[in-house]
């Protein structure tokens, strides 16, 4: 007899995604699964249940959990999800683990072996399961989509009788894939594109999608990424610079878009409220961090905020979630390469390779233990219920606390003070994937 997966519906009524596709269904099939499908999980993002029983999954309750050997989700389940799997069941989701330490304990008391898809490694072997990209690309698309929607006017240049409308600016901050998808995405749409990251390596990159890459370049720039790719945390003295030149820049703009987030850590600061007062009435800002802290002082995750100048700031939660028929299609992508690699070919059954570069990097719990090194604390969890988030940042990453002036660039910066962070909401409630 073949074992089981199960695909249940997201219990948030805010994730609107799914993990499976009906072209993973059949998959799945292929190596030898029952594909069991919670009914009403695939309707948030286009997909029937006669598409998903046409593909050979049978249409089933949330009960059926109790009987898989592997449940892929969306989001990290909740503990009353976690008391109808089994133990031994193997659950692939986007689990947001860090400063959600009671939730990893939960996990492992349940018993389940589970897996975090957000560490998949950035390696060759494993670009189809990267989780991160794929959610963050849509991520970048939808925000300059979303960008454009508030603004009310035209994005590219048109020459009429009439006269002419000018291109509106549009300025992103933070070049990952999100922010390489939203450059694209603006330049489609006709508009300026400059963009700014502190690591050197993104420049050819934004050049080569048409933008004007805007940065200190100074040694410690060039100096500025770590081994995995990402953005390392810049010394108060580059990024007093860096806020000179961004605090002018910004106030000539009108769309803002930031994307900057470090694993494990609140969002980064990138935007003052002295910077926000600088822009014009009618302009926006979207901040993709907003889940985290937020990238903008003053945004509100959920909200469109309009500031007294007439400012814009858009903090929309769950952004690939907006454009869930794509983001589904592609996640379910990711799930099923992921799991491929654990089945046996021969026996078709589920076999764990525990030393497999994969499993490390993405396991986070087994045989009743916290197996992560990244969450050997877990067992010392607070209370249930009480969220503890992750140390803040002692400063921002690329943008101090800077006058909005022009007059900044050219005087002495004064030492930046420590931004006030807006209340973070824990993303899973979230997902993943800006990056």
């Amino acid at each position: 007899m073949g074992q089981t997966v199960f695909i249940p519906r997201e219990v948030d009524a805010n994730e609107p995604r799914v993990a499976a596709s009906p072209e993973t269904v059949k998959r799945l099939a292929g190596l030898g699964f029952e594909v069991i499908v919670e009914k009403g999980a695939g309707l948030g993002s286009r997909i029937t249940d006669q598409d998903f029983a046409a593909a050979g999954a049978a249409i089933g309750k949330a009960a059926d959990a109790s009987k898989a050997d592997v449940v892929l989700k969306v989001r990290r389940p909740t503990d009353a999800e976690l008391k109808g799997y089994k133990s031994g069941a193997a659950v692939i989701a986007i689990m947001d683990p860090y400063g959600n330490d009671a939730a990893l304990v939960a996990m492992a008391k349940a018993g389940v072996t589970a897996f975090s898809m957000e560490f998949m490694p950035r390696i060759t072997r494993a670009q189809v399961m990267d989780v991160l990209s794929s959610q963050a690309n849509l991520a970048g698309y939808q925000a300059v989509i979303d960008a454009a929607a508030e603004y009310d006017r035209a994005l590219p240049m048109m020459m009429t009788a009439a006269g002419t409308v000018p291109a509106a600016k549009a300025f992103i901050m933070g070049v990952g894939v999100a922010g390489l998808q939203a450059i694209a995405t603006a330049r489609r749409l006709g508009a300026v594109v400059t963009a700014t990251d502190v690591r050197p390596a993104v420049k050819e990159q934004v050049q080569s999608l048409g933008a004007k890459f805007l940065a200190v370049e100074d040694e410690e720039f060039k100096a500025a990424e770590t081994a995995g790719g990402y953005a390392k945390e810049m010394s108060k003295e580059y990024q007093a610079k860096q806020a000179a030149l961004t605090a002018e820049h910004i106030a000539k703009q009108d769309i803002v878009i930031t994307t900057a987030l470090i694993p494990g850590r609140p969002a980064p600061k990138l935007v003052s409220a002295a910077m926000v007062a600088s822009m014009k009435p009618g302009s926006v800002i979207v901040d993709l961090a907003v889940e985290r802290g937020g990238n903008v002082e003053g945004a509100v995750p959920g909200k469109v905020v309009t500031t007294e100048n007439g400012v814009k700031i858009v903090g929309h939660l769950n952004v690939p979630g907006r454009v869930a028929a794509s983001a589904s299609l592609l996640y379910a992508k990711n799930l099923y390469a992921f799991l491929e690699t654990m089945v046996d070919k021969a026996t078709k059954q589920l076999s764990i390779k525990r030393d497999d570069e994969l499993v490390k990097a993405t396991m986070l719990t087994d045989g009743g233990k916290v197996v992560h090194p990244n969450f050997a604390k877990a067992a010392e969890a607070p209370p249930k219920g009480q969220h503890v988030e992750p140390a803040a940042i002692p400063a921002t990453v690329i943008v101090a606390q800077a006058s909005a002036n022009p007059a900044a660039k050219k005087t002495p910066a004064k030492k930046p003070a420590a931004a006030k962070s807006p209340s973070s909401k824990s993303p899973s409630s979230k997902s993943k994937g800006t990056a």
